[in-house]
């Protein structure tokens, strides 16, 4: 790549083309496009085995599986324990519900929910906890789950971000009472759209595809006010192609991950996340936390400089959803509340990472960032 060329903080990961084709023409041929189709089956069959799950639903994007995994749990009223470090769908699934979001801070040495701040944010009015698994870092779920299990509350895991991610080899998506995947474009795995909800037991499942259905249990029976958010078959195809290459996607961005830990490591300023024991990572972003006083140069100073030389990075998460409208009244939106989350959200700076990276790319974006 030129000097001159862009690189981008991300690039999706696209199945061939040929092949895609000859699935196209499969669907073509049957003149099923949705509705539970032979794709849409062959899909939740091979991520359910993909993934080392029992049940798995696709969504036709990854905000419905977090505002219907609080419908599948009958959530109606009440206040649901959240972090204000994420993206902004976490948050609004619980505004949607007609519930109310607590914010209570992160942990630096992982970017997800503290579990030493849940216990004081719960009141009478708590009935559930929505941690995030950011950058597909899993969250301290055995300390959650059992605040929840101690208080009668249900924990529903966002874990757009942790496609494929295992702790001592099983799937951290199996934590808690329900967990959300994404499947957008810049994900890991992307059906170019798309989302998952994965639950544990078969009445469950049966539940999340009549929400996603409008509700109808057959033909002339309604059994909830659902929604229509079911996957079509062309996105189903294509995810069934892309489940066949992303494991090599992850070793290439495990590459980029690796390269960017050895010429960072002794640049003082800089922090970021080494791998966790035991944890198999996916690689999805590589955030870096710049300390602006042994740097040098403030986050948003080395996110203008990259950009003057075509280097497209991304200050995820900021700003925090807490200082968000309508969420910035609440009282756990105070700034006082959420020390940590606000000192990360002023540091963090995501540096490109996805497959396509090279070496010399990532070798420029490093002399970009040590000069």
């Amino acid at each position: 790549m030129g000097l001159n060329e862009k690189i981008l903080v991300t690039s999706p990961l696209l199945p061939d083309l040929q092949e895609f084709n000859k699935y196209l023409e499969q669907i073509w041929e049957s003149k099923w496009i949705t509705n539970n189709g032979s794709f849409h089956q062959q899909l939740e069959n091979a991520l359910a085995e993909y993934l080392g799950v029992e049940y798995i639903s696709v969504f036709t994007n990854g905000t419905l599986p977090l505002i219907t995994a609080l419908q599948a749990l009958g959530l109606t009223k009440g206040e649901v324990i959240t972090t204000p470090y994420s993206f902004v769908a976490t948050t609004h699934s619980i505004w949607w519900n007609q519930l109310t979001p607590v914010f209570v801070d992160i942990e630096e040495e992982t970017c997800g929910m503290d579990p030493a701040k849940i216990e004081t944010a719960i009141t009478p009015n708590t009935v559930a906890i929505m941690p995030v698994h950011c950058y597909g870092k899993p969250c301290k779920t055995k300390e959650i789950d059992a605040i929840a299990k101690k208080h009668g509350l249900k924990v529903i895991y966002d874990a757009a971000h942790a496609f494929g991610v295992k702790v001592n080899g099983d799937s951290i998506l199996n934590a808690g009472d329900i967990s959300t995947l994404s499947f957008h474009a810049t994900k890991v795995y992307n059906t170019i759209e798309g989302g998952a909800l994965v639950c544990h037991t078969k009445e469950m499942k049966e539940k999340i595809d009549h929400l996603k259905n409008f509700g109808f249990e057959d033909e002339v029976t309604v059994v909830a006010p659902g929604i229509n958010s079911k996957m079509d078959e062309v996105r189903s195809a294509y995810g069934l192609l892309n489940l066949k290459q992303v494991d090599a996607a992850i070793e290439a961005r495990q590459k980029a991950a690796n390269a960017y830990r050895e010429a960072l490591r002794n640049i003082k300023g800089i922090r970021f996340f080494d791998d966790m024991p035991g944890v198999k990572h996916n690689y999805s972003y590589f955030p870096i936390f710049i300390n602006e006083a042994e740097y040098g140069m403030s986050r948003d100073a080395l996110y203008a400089k990259l950009k003057e030389f075509g280097i497209f990075g991304r200050r995820y998460f900021y700003p925090l959803i807490s200082t968000f409208m309508p969420y910035n009244s609440y009282p756990s939106s105070n700034e006082a509340n959420l020390p940590i989350a606000t000192k990360v959200a002023n540091e963090v700076l995501c540096l490109p990472m996805h497959h396509e990276l090279t070496q010399d790319d990532v070798k420029r974006i490093i002399d970009c960032i040590k000069k």
